[in-house]
């Protein structure tokens, strides 16, 4: 069962499971909390797992005006203080590990570490394998039948408000985020990059953000695409439970970490 917290800026949907330190999952575009299924018993074995259902997604109503990233973060940045009660681990796929960068960027002092699976810098059009997969979304198309049905059971904002949240989300999309390295390379938390070998944001993509920011970690998972905690969740499970239970390793021959480590690599 679920409840609602009273938030700054939106009455916010939430379920929890589990105890200890605080997790939160945080779901992609046009979903629901339903979407971490396979992960939600693993994860909350060991942790206090909060799973909000951010502005017009799920149980969470919509808000007047255009949506944003920023504004989402903010939300979570609130709901961390009201519910998690101190610093917590973020876990968030595609929409949800932009929104988890951004709470890490303005919030590092309530962000212990960071999971960002199949998660862009840059906005649709410069980050996708497909880059205008975004632009003239048909909220009643073919393709957006599972996420349609699934909004039209669950919102509070009802049936016909669908194509008003596909819109400003398709807007949000194709314009947002719009880091760059330079503000990839102010955050401070352990951060694990994970991706799919086929996933919608490109590998160059995915590099270049691990890349960007420091002492982080990156995690390709073969043979699976952006939907990759629900194709492989076994092993996405364990590279996100051994991410956020132990320290880095030191390595043998370290060159990309060789400065942060202050390693020189083998004799």
């Amino acid at each position: 069962m679920g409840e609602y917290v009273e938030l700054p800026g939106v009455r916010t949907w939430y379920e929890a499971a589990g105890a200890g330190d605080p997790l939160l999952l945080l779901h992609g575009a046009f979903c629901t909390n339903e979407t971490w299924q396979a992960q939600r018993a693993d994860l909350a074995a060991r942790y206090r797992v909060l799973l909000p259902e951010r502005r017009g997604h799920g149980r969470t109503p919509d808000v007047a005006g255009p949506l944003s990233y920023q504004d989402m973060a903010d939300d979570t940045v609130a709901f961390i203080e009201a519910v998690a009660g101190g610093p917590a681990h973020l876990v968030g796929w595609s929409d949800g590990g932009i929104v988890a960068l951004l709470v890490a960027l303005a919030r590092p002092d309530l962000v212990r570490k960071v999971v960002a699976i199949g998660a862009n810098y840059r906005p649709a059009p410069e980050s996708l394998a497909v880059p205008a997969m975004f632009e003239d979304l048909d909220p009643d198309g073919p393709g957006m039948a599972s996420f349609r049905e699934i909004y039209a059971v669950v919102s509070p904002d009802g049936r016909d408000h669908w194509p008003v949240v596909v819109g400003r989300m398709a807007e949000m999309i194709t314009t947002q985020p719009t880091l760059t390295t330079e503000d990839l390379a102010r955050i401070a938390a352990p951060t694990l990059v994970l991706v799919g070998d086929d996933d919608l944001v490109t590998l160059e993509h995915t590099i270049a953000l691990y890349r960007a920011i420091p002492g982080s970690e990156l995690s390709v998972v073969p043979g699976t695409s952006h939907a990759l905690p629900l194709e492989k969740p076994a092993q996405v499970n364990r590279i996100v439970l051994d991410f956020l239970a132990g320290d880095p390793v030191p390595t043998m021959l370290p060159i990309r970490r060789a400065g942060e480590t202050g390693a020189s690599g083998a004799a």
